[in-house]
């Protein structure tokens, strides 16, 4: 015998019921989706923990805008490096390029040129191509080298998340030694209204002779491209 729902409820309630049956699924199937985005997100996009303050920074070897490659042992002269992590196409990073700039003129000559390396995946913004890496480097004249971290291995190794995010190593012997990770200063949107210039005063205390008072702060910018 064939027993139906309507045989023990009016018509009303049957499409009430099949009403919140027909909810609840497509709750269930949005929950589910969403499940599937945030665990693909959080594969694709957050690399491992990076270096700490104190820690050995591991020399490597990146191709630059000028064709060749260049690592931090290149230059033996140096007593450390101010390595910032950016790239073309971010707004942070845009507003930011002066400055960058200004700390290599600043430092470059006392022992801390600037490295830039960009992190991201050219294919997830063409304005982050190594040619478009390349007309950027001459249109403004950079002083430093602009490398490219085409395996994104480098960046992983730093921990970066975020264009930029600048990272300070003193030079111990053969050894680079991590100072200082995060910001460079605490005002993204204008440069005249600077309260603290986090990598300048770091620094200005290794070339003291000082420990670095601020070594960590937090980044602000685009969040890195990776490679899925």
């Amino acid at each position: 015998m064939k027993i139906c729902l309507s045989d023990f409820v009016d018509n009303k309630t049957v499409r009430n019921i099949m009403k919140k049956i027909y909810i609840l699924s497509v709750v269930s199937v949005v929950l589910i989706s969403l499940g599937a985005i945030f665990a693909f997100q959080k594969i694709n996009m957050a690399p491992p923990t990076g270096y700490a303050v104190g820690d050995e920074v591991q020399d490597f070897r990146l191709k630059g805008t000028s064709g060749q490659f260049v690592s931090m042992a290149d230059n033996r002269n140096v007593k450390g490096y101010i390595i910032v992590f950016t790239c073309n196409h971010c707004p942070f990073s845009k507003a930011y390029e002066g400055r960058i700039m200004a700390l290599d003129r600043k430092y470059a000559s006392m022992g801390f040129p600037v490295l830039a390396i960009n992190p991201n995946d050219p294919s997830a913004y063409e304005e982050d191509s190594f040619e478009n890496m390349q007309l950027v480097a001459k249109s403004k004249n950079y002083s430093f080298a602009y490398l490219q971290d085409e395996t994104q291995e480098v960046s992983k190794a730093f921990g970066v998340t975020r264009t930029p995010s600048a990272f300070v190593v003193k030079r111990e012997g053969n050894r680079f030694i991590m100072q200082y990770i995060g910001a460079i200063d605490d005002n993204v949107q204008d440069p005249n209204s600077v309260t603290k210039r986090y990598v300048e005063d770091a620094v200005g205390n290794i070339l003291s002779g000082k420990p670095v008072i601020m070594s960590t702060t937090r980044s602000l910018g685009c969040a890195v491209k990776w490679k899925s």
